[in-house]
């Protein structure tokens, strides 16, 4: 083997942060990868959780520092001391509970704000987890995969109960990480095909969670015959199942016929 062989083989130091809110289930995400179980009443963490585990990738002996983050607002005053030489970051939100969701950007704004070097915060290899996949959801697959592919992040949907997808987003965390330190520190873009736009994900999501036909077609009472079909065209466009493979673009688009057709009886 030859002195650059050598070198290539020593062993590497990783850090990698947890975020999310409280009781997403990020302490129990790192707990199934690390120790292969899943524990029902798990005990909130407060302030920092810290643990190491070693793996091997790319025949590579790497040691994994992993600061687990309290989700709570009260211990932002600690967590921000931990975000500075991130090198991977797992982003969890659940499912279930879209508050958890859309807290996702005020997340990687104050991962931003306290790592302060915009270089330094575009490499960080970032994960999200759509933990427990395998619960009702209030956030549908498409919209969760739409915002990551728009980040550049990776998006994988977990369930630290069942296993699913833990184990695929470590090793992608970490093959992420150490191929970054082997390019001097600069993240590999994330390929990503989804065929679909963040524009058809925001208008499944409001078709289906519209109160009323007016609010579907984002239109007020009194709309004329004429604002109701440039609405319903505009929406069209994007839903048509003949054009879209969005997930939900069928429904979403029945459910879109069905509020013009209501709406037009109205206007007569």
């Amino acid at each position: 083997m030859t002195g650059m062989d050598k070198k290539s083989k020593k062993s590497l130091r990783i850090k990698i942060i947890s975020m999310g809110n409280a009781e997403v289930g990020k302490s129990c995400i790192i707990k199934r990868y690390c120790e292969k179980r899943f524990v029902h009443k798990y005990l909130t963490t407060i302030g920092i959780d810290y643990g190491v585990t070693r793996v091997s990738i790319k025949d590579r002996d790497v040691k994994v520092n992993i600061f687990d983050m309290a989700g709570h607002p009260i211990f932002y005053e600690v967590r921000n001391e931990f975000y500075k030489d991130t090198q991977g970051a797992i982003l969890v939100y659940d499912v279930a509970d879209r508050q958890s969701f859309e807290a996702l950007d005020a997340w990687m704004t104050e991962m931003q704000n306290e790592i302060g070097n915009q270089s330094e915060m575009d490499n960080v290899v970032v994960c999200v987890c759509a933990n427990k996949c395998d619960k009702k959801r209030t956030v549908d697959e498409a919209e969760g995969r739409v915002w990551a592919d728009a980040r550049g992040f990776h998006y994988f949907e977990t369930s630290a109960q069942t296993g699913d997808g833990v184990t695929e987003m470590f090793q992608a965390l970490f093959d992420g990480v150490v191929t970054a330190s082997e390019n001097g520190g600069k993240r590999a873009p994330v390929q990503t095909q989804l065929g679909y736009s963040k524009d058809q994900i925001d208008a499944i999501q409001k078709l289906k969670s519209a109160k009323n036909d007016y609010e579907r077609l984002g239109l007020y009472p009194g709309a004329t015959k004429d604002d109701v079909n440039k609405a319903y065209r505009k929406l069209a466009v994007l839903l048509h199942p003949d054009k879209s493979v969005a997930p939900g673009s069928e429904d979403a688009f029945k459910l879109l016929v069905a509020a013009r057709t209501a709406l037009l009886k109205r206007c007569q």
